[in-house]
């Protein structure tokens, strides 16, 4: 049996746009006024945009874009993933990191928010509440953690797939893990693994993934104003669940069916920095090269000034202007 709460979505999205008087409400699901307004409150607090007027009633903002389980299953094609969808977490990766020993494997955490985002190299990943939709995804796969690197590449491409399913927008990949549209960096990507050191295989791996859907009502922090962009600047219905769920039926295909020679084809072709004149960063230093390639185990190779070349497995570089 639905509770009032799901029968209230239910009557609301069914006039999605148009006011429904209370009287109109409280027939219908044979409610109280104030048993109304506390499930209008509760669906507020879920990301539902939800309008009051006098002697109107209540109407749903028919762009109204929220994340619940309901919602991204609703537009998951993958049934063999299973899914918890949260409001608010510390990080999506630390969240699936803790619980992996008792979760299958292809369990994906998403969260509108996150307390503490983490990225590469242990900074802070920006993620506020109402502009972006970020998860993570447990993997076991049967092989060594050095052949593992291409998930990383696998869950850019993925992105990449999604963003273009699911908008007009055209995504590219910086090497590594960063998707960009625009010339502004919108998608971060981070893998983390528990190894066992006596197989050499992981025990688990997790792939997490924030995506900025759109800018934030405050905007970006000064650090990150330069760098961070969004998707689409206009909210669009169910759009944060629609990418998650296209991103995680892209993701399993690549990892579950495509051969590492397409993927490598694809993610080279989305690549935008082959070719341009970049900077390494190691540490305070911006060694200057030129981004010559990406090999197969999607390394980047380059050539510094003094003609020396050299294949960068991990690490940062920047686009020299």
């Amino acid at each position: 049996m639905k509770s009032t709460k799901e029968q209230l979505v239910e009557l609301l999205e069914k006039n999605s746009g148009k006011y429904i008087s209370g009287n109109m409400i409280a027939e219908s699901l044979g409610i109280t006024r104030a048993a109304i307004w506390k499930n209008i409150k509760q669906l507020e607090n879920e990301g539902y945009v939800i309008e009051a007027g006098t002697n109107k009633g209540y109407r749903l903002d028919p762009d109204s874009d929220v994340l619940t389980n309901k919602n991204v299953a609703g537009f998951l094609k993958n049934k063999k993933c299973t899914i918890e969808v949260f409001d608010q977490v510390s990080s999506t990766n630390t969240f699936l990191k803790e619980k992996a020993a008792d979760l299958p494997d292809w369990h994906v955490v998403i969260a509108g928010s996150q307390s503490a985002g983490r990225g590469r190299t242990g900074r802070s990943f920006f993620s506020p509440k109402g502009s972006g939709v970020y998860l993570s995804v447990l993997l076991r796969p049967d092989v060594p953690i050095t052949n593992s690197g291409h998930l990383t590449a696998a869950a850019a491409v993925a992105a990449c797939r999604a963003i273009e399913t699911c908008t007009d927008a055209r995504p590219e990949i910086k090497w590594v893990n960063d998707v960009f549209v625009k010339g502004k960096k919108v998608c971060g990507i981070l893998t983390e693994a528990s190894v066992n050191f006596e197989t050499g295989l992981p025990d688990w791996i997790v792939t997490g993934i924030g995506f900025n859907v759109y800018q934030p009502e405050q905007g970006f922090p000064e650090e990150i104003a330069d760098v961070a962009g969004s998707i689409t600047e206009c909210r669009q219905k169910n759009l944060r669940a629609r990418l998650a769920a296209a991103f995680i039926d892209n993701f399993f295909d690549i990892c579950s069916s495509l051969p590492v020679e397409d993927l490598y084809k694809e993610y080279k072709r989305r690549c935008f920095i082959v070719g341009k004149a970049i900077y390494v960063l190691r540490g305070i230093e911006r060694i200057p090269a030129m981004a010559l390639d990406i090999d197969r185990d999607f390394g980047l190779k380059v050539r510094y000034e003094n003609g020396k070349t050299e294949v960068l497995s991990a690490g940062e570089v920047s686009i020299r202007q």
